[in-house]
Parts: C-alpha cells; sequence; structure tokens
C-alpha cells in the first residue's frame, strides 16, 4: 500500500521531518510558488506549511485527498479555515511553540525601550559618542501593565517580576484566584493605563479587540510611558499611536507586528522613539523546532483518524486515557445507527453513562456524528465537518452524561428520532481487559454482540422455525455465521436477531430471506473499520 504524502510547503526543521517518521512519503515544494502548489495537492493526505504558502479555498478544492493542515505557528491569516472545514479538512497549528520566544521579544522590547538600545547603537555606528543622549529609567520598581494574562502574559510576569517591578494586568477572563497566583493585581483597562510605567499587550485578534488601543486609550497613559505590541498587528491603532508618538504624548513604543506587514509606507519608520522589528516573536530556533516538531505529531494523529488537541476547527482538547478506547466504539455504533435509520435523522442524543464521565467526554459525540455519516453522504466525513453535516440537515445534537450506569461500567448510546416519528437507539460497552467492543442494545431489545465487520440484524414474529430458515439460507450461501443473539420482549412476540458474517451478504438473498421470515427489519450494516 502505498504511504500517505506529506508535503512540507516551507522550510521547518530536520527534527520535523524526524518527527513524521518512516510512514509517511515527505515530498518538500516551494509553496509559495502557486503552480507547484496546485500541481502538488491532489495528490497529498496533507501538507505543512508556515506564513508564507497560501492555502485557501483555490488549494483546498485542489486537494481532494487532504485530511490535514498543519501551520507550524500560531497565526493562520494564510489558511481559509472555513474552506477546509466544510471540506472536512482539519486545521493543525502550534500554539504554545513560540510563548518563550514571545515573552522573551517583549521584555527585550521593554528594554531597548527603557535603555534606548537600537538608537544608542545606531549613534556609536556612526562614529559619535553621546551618552547624555541616552539617559534611560531603571525598570526596577516601575509597574509594568499586562493587557492579557495568558500563557505569554504569565511568562512576562514571572520574568519582571524578577526586575522588581510591580505588575497590574487587565484581563476579563482571568480569576482574582489565578491572578494572586501569579502575583497580579487586576485592574480596569483604564485604570491599567492610567497607572503603568510600561503596557504591553497579548490579546487575541477579534473584531472586539482590533483597535482596542486607540487614541481614547492612549490619552490615559502617562507622558513617561511606553507601550509595546509583539502580539497582533492591528491591537493598537496604528494612526492613533503615530499621532501619540509624534507629539510625544507618550514615551515610546515597541512593535513586532503591523496592520500590513512589511510596513513599507508606514509613518512609524520615520520617528526616533518607537522600536521596530520585523515579526520575530517565533523567530528562534527553540520555537522553530517546537512548532514543527509539534504539528508533525499532529499530523500523525490526524491521518491515523484520531482528534488531535491542537486541532482550532474541531472541539479537540486532551483526551484522557480512559475516553479515547470509547472513540472507535461510538464511531461504529454511529455506523449500527445509520443503518438502522429507514428515514432522515431530525435529532441525535449521543447519551454517556457510568464513570467515564468524570472526564470530558465531548469528543465521544463528534465520533457518534463521524460515524453515523459516514456511509450516508458521498463527501469525506471527518470529526471536523460530522457537526457541519448534521447543521445542514438541520438536525438537533445533544451530548448526555449520567454517572450511575446500572448494568456496565460505561455504557454509550446513540438515539434519535426520524422524520417519519420513528425512534431508533443503539448501544454499545468496552468489555475485559482487552476493552472488547461489544453491542449490548438495539432498538430497546438487549443483546451482546461483539462488534464485527458484517452485522445482520432482523426484527420479525417470534415463532419456531425462523432460525433454521436464516440459518439454512446462510450455509447455502456459503456465508458462515460467526456470532448470532436473538432476544425477543415475550413469547410469541417480537424478536430481534443480530448475527455477524464473515463476507457480505448479496442484496438479491437478503430480499429473498426477508420475505421467507416476513421480517418488519431485516439489514446488512457494513461496517468500515
Amino acid at each position: 500500500m502505498a504511504k500517505p504524502i506529506v508535503l512540507i510547503a516551507e522550510e521547518l526543521s530536520p527534527a520535523t521531518v524526524e518527527a513524521l517518521g518512516p510512514d509517511f512519503d515527505v515530498r518538500s515544494i516551494d509553496g509559495t510558488d502557486r503552480a507547484t502548489l496546485l500541481a502538488s495537492l491532489p495528490e497529498a493526505s496533507a501538507i505543512l506549511i508556515r506564513s508564507a504558502t497560501q492555502v485557501d479555498q483555490e488549494a483546498i478544492s485542489a486537494a481532494p485527498n487532504l485530511k490535514v493542515i498543519a501551520r507550524a505557528g500560531v497565526g493562520l491569516d494564510n489558511v481559509d479555515v472555513k474552506a477546509a472545514t466544510t471540506a472536512g479538512v482539519m486545521v493543525v497549528n502550534a500554539p504554545t511553540s513560540n510563548i518563550v520566544s514571545a515573552a522573551e521579544l517583549t521584555v527585550g522590547h521593554i528594554l531597548s525601550l527603557a535603555r534606548f538600545l537600537p538608537a544608542a547603537h545606531e549613534s556609536l555606528a556612526a562614529g559619535t559618542w553621546k551618552r547624555s543622549k541616552f539617559t534611560g529609567v531603571e525598570l526596577f520598581e516601575k509597574t509594568i501593565g499586562i493587557i492579557g494574562l495568558g500563557r505569554i502574559g504569565a511568562l512576562i510576569t514571572v520574568r519582571l517580576q524578577a526586575f522588581g517591578m510591580n505588575v497590574v494586568a487587565y484581563d476579563p477572563y482571568v480569576t482574582a484566584t489565578r491572578a494572586q497566583q501569579l502575583g497580579v493585581t487586576l485592574l480596569p483597562l483604564d485604570e491599567l493605563l492610567k497607572t503603568s510605567d510600561f503596557i504591553t499587550i497579548h490579546m487575541p485578534k477579534t473584531p472586539e479587540t482590533t483597535g482596542m488601543i486607540s487614541t481614547d486609550q492612549l490619552a490615559l497613559m502617562k507622558p513617561t510611558a511606553f507601550i509595546v505590541n509583539v502580539a497582533r498587528g492591528g491591537l493598537i491603532d496604528e494612526d492613533a499611536l503615530f499621532a501619540a508618538l509624534k507629539s510625544k504624548r507618550i514615551a515610546g513604543a515597541g512593535l513586532d507586528v503591523f496592520v500590513h506587514e512589511p510596513p513599507t509606507d508606514s509613518p512609524l519608520l520615520g520617528l526616533d522613539n518607537i522600536v521596530l522589528t520585523p515579526h520575530l516573536g517565533a523567530s528562534t530556533d527553540e520555537a522553530q523546532e517546537k512548532a514543527g516538531v509539534s504539528v508533525a505529531r499532529s499530523v500523525r494523529l490526524a491521518l491515523d483518524g484520531e482528534l488531535v488537541p491542537d486541532a482550532v476547527n474541531v472541539a479537540g482538547g486532551v483526551i484522557d486515557s480512559t475516553v479515547r478506547p470509547g472513540i472507535p466504539l461510538i464511531e461504529k455504533l454511529g455506523q449500527v445507527f445509520a443503518g438502522l435509520a429507514g428515514s432522515p435523522l431530525t435529532s441525535v442524543d449521543v447519551e454517556i453513562r457510568g464513570e467515564i464521565v468524570e472526564f470530558d467526554v465531548s469528543v465521544l459525540k463528534l465520533a457518534a456524528l463521524k460515524g453515523i455519516f459516514s456511509n450516508i453522504v458521498s463527501e469525506s466525513v471527518s470529526y471536523v465537518n460530522a457537526p457541519l453535516l448534521a447543521e445542514q440537515r438541520g438536525m438537533t445534537v445533544r451530548l448526555v452524561t449520567d454517572p450511575v450506569s446500572e448494568e456496565y461500567r460505561n455504557l454509550l448510546t446513540i438515539r434519535g428520532s426520524l422524520s417519519d416519528g420513528s425512534q431508533i437507539s443503539v448501544s454499545g460497552t468496552l468489555v475485559g481487559t482487552k476493552q472488547t467492543e461489544k453491542l449490548v442494545e438495539i432498538n430497546g431489545y438487549d443483546v451482546e454482540v461483539p462488534l464485527a465487520q458484517h452485522l445482520i440484524v432482523m426484527i420479525y414474529t417470534d415463532r419456531p422455525g425462523i432460525v433454521a430458515i436464516y440459518g439454512k439460507a446462510f450455509g447455502e450461501a456459503s456465508i458462515n455465521i460467526a456470532g448470532m443473539q436473538v432476544a425477543r420482549t415475550k413469547a410469541g412476540g417480537q424478536a430481534l436477531s443480530v448475527l455477524t458474517v464473515d463476507s457480505p451478504v448479496p442484496e438479491a438473498m437478503l430480499e429473498k430471506l426477508r420475505k421467507a421470515i416476513d421480517a418488519s427489519l431485516l439489514r446488512e450494516i457494513d461496517i468500515v473499520q
């Protein structure tokens, strides 16, 4: 079998290729060469990029086999995440790869502003010795205001506390307890701006945060204060910042990111009270290696059909080892569930019962939807686009959890309503030290059958001789019955038989058998492993 093709479209560390391992056909291309990119994509299962390669709607449409787009970095401005989601393509990045590098660069900007390091170097390199012109300020006992007390903000806190700085922060999503643990005082934004000697911003770029530091906010700052942004271009209104720096309304600024990059026409370039760097936040050997290795591992998970913690367009998160075995089980239950549906689904409940609910089981809802749609839609189904497929079909989907499971340690059930008013359900569990997958309920009938590739489900009126009829039919067709169980509500009532067979059953034979036993339901369900 041919190895999946993985494209590396930009220069990544050798450790990235090593982390991918020998299971892939790794091909290096120039992702900035549009013709080469589009010509390479049709066979690709994955593509690894940095910031220069544009993976847009056109590129995604040219890649019918693509399973994952991996950005070795944080930003995703060059990836059409919406188009990828619609196509069922997972998008992953490396959100923590550069946090140390970004924090250290922030500290570097603050020190450069406090001691005029770039200007002093430039002056000395020009042959002048002007010590008095570059009298700076100490960080000791100054106040640093951090806007956004996330992972990078917390790293900056520790580093600047070592300089003896007083740390205040604004972050509406950080609790007082967390701030207290960090030794940080939480303040409203306006109060932070008024009291801080240095300000650094570390917020995501959203419609709400774009331009959050503008004319009114800069007017609140001390004339001796400095502001730094190494997070995302546009968080600080560049026109307002230029006016504040030009008029000496504030003392200075440090920028690593810009609205337009490179900022070749920006008036900020002509100021002498600003320190500018060309988007260096992740530009360290360590950050690049961490990013490449991180997304390489994500690619391996994605191509193995598993959920990826760093996927941005799927509800991922860390999957506990207790939950993980339930993923393939409930995906197969989803296939059984869809195989039993005789009309369109209108609602689905994914019910998880037992001690497993102590952990985050949201992944099981995604796996159930992936299983449900895998055999009923023509497009490729993944953990990414399965919720979108449900939404497009007007299905309501709920995750229901209950710590009580009366018969089994853990019980996974998919229950749904159909457009004809009927309801169906299937349940399964994992049994023993080998975690054997078993089907334990169908439409209220109690069974216990190991899940297999080929299942036959029959519902008929209970009466003598039925088992002999279908046993003989399968025997004459040389189809081996590997397992079988009959369940019934009462003697002479409705009975349900579940058979596992070793090979597919021709539809003509199923139709003949359906008539022979007068079955109200007789379906073959083939489970894609």
